[in-house]
């Protein structure tokens, strides 16, 4: 039985590859279908509650898609793969999926990038970040460094932004346009889809006390030919019979 659709009729051009290209990130807004958003709500509320009234091995945050089988069934939707192999071409491998909600009050992220073939540009890494509900600049907002994912550099990391701009961002330029590197908070409404090459820097500001739960989750895709740290899959997970996913698990 045909899935039903994840995302709203779109087409991405080779304007916003360049974007991603050159940013490390594209925004997509509104992509999600209303739908979708609805079912997205309800599998990360489900993985909430028993993330914090059940003591589960592994991390139902860290291996969401193993614990929920609407999560699950979008790792290979139609739509998904699209989407992914646009970024990343034809070969690649699903490597993990994520809940990032933000509840009230909560403290943010500090800004951080991450690891993977950094000696083999022939190798990339997307993360697909769905907001299901959106968010402001100043309130669990994400904050991104565009270029900074040409230096392929893992180690970026900093508690604050003025950390972050006397030390690993001074004096350097986007390596495509020679402008001075800064930092941009992004805003984006209901039903987002964030694109972003893993080693993107990128912080989130924090959720303020008087807001409702930040729903989102990250599916993650590599082109196979490394190990990754951020592949959170089970053994049992990697064998089951997941429609689409056929080809999409293994390591290599």
């Amino acid at each position: 039985m045909p899935q039903e659709p994840l995302f709203k009729p779109h087409t991405l051009t080779d304007a916003d590859k360049h974007q991603l290209d050159a940013d490390g990130h594209l925004a997509l807004p509104g992509l999600l279908t209303d739908e979708a958003q609805k079912q997205l709500i309800g599998a990360l509320s489900h993985i909430q509650d028993i993330s914090e009234t059940q003591d589960l091995l592994p991390e139902p945050k860290r291996y969401a898609a193993e614990y929920d089988d609407h999560l699950a069934s979008l790792i290979g939707h139609p739509q998904m793969l699209d989407l992914v192999r646009w970024i990343l071409g034809p070969e690649i491998r699903f490597d993990h999926c994520l809940t990032l909600n933000r509840r009230s009050g909560n403290d943010g992220l500090r800004c951080h990038s991450h690891s993977y073939g950094e000696a083999n540009p022939t190798l990339s890494f997307v993360r697909i970040f769905f907001y299901v509900n959106g968010f402001t600049g100043n309130n669990a907002g994400l904050k991104v460094i565009p270029g900074s994912h040409l230096f392929r550099d893992s180690d970026i990391k900093a508690a604050t932004d003025e950390e972050l701009l006397k030390g690993w961002m001074a004096g350097k330029v986007h390596p495509l346009t020679s402008k001075p590197l800064g930092i941009e908070p992004i805003e984006v409404p209901p039903g987002t889809v964030i694109l972003m090459w893993t080693h993107a820097a990128h912080g989130v500001t924090p959720r303020k006390p008087d807001s409702g739960t930040r729903w989102t989750v990250v599916y993650a895709y590599r082109n196979p030919g490394e190990p990754s740290a951020a592949r959170w899959i089970s053994e049992d997970f990697e064998q089951t019979d997941t429609p689409g996913t056929e080809g999409l698990m293994s390591l290599y």
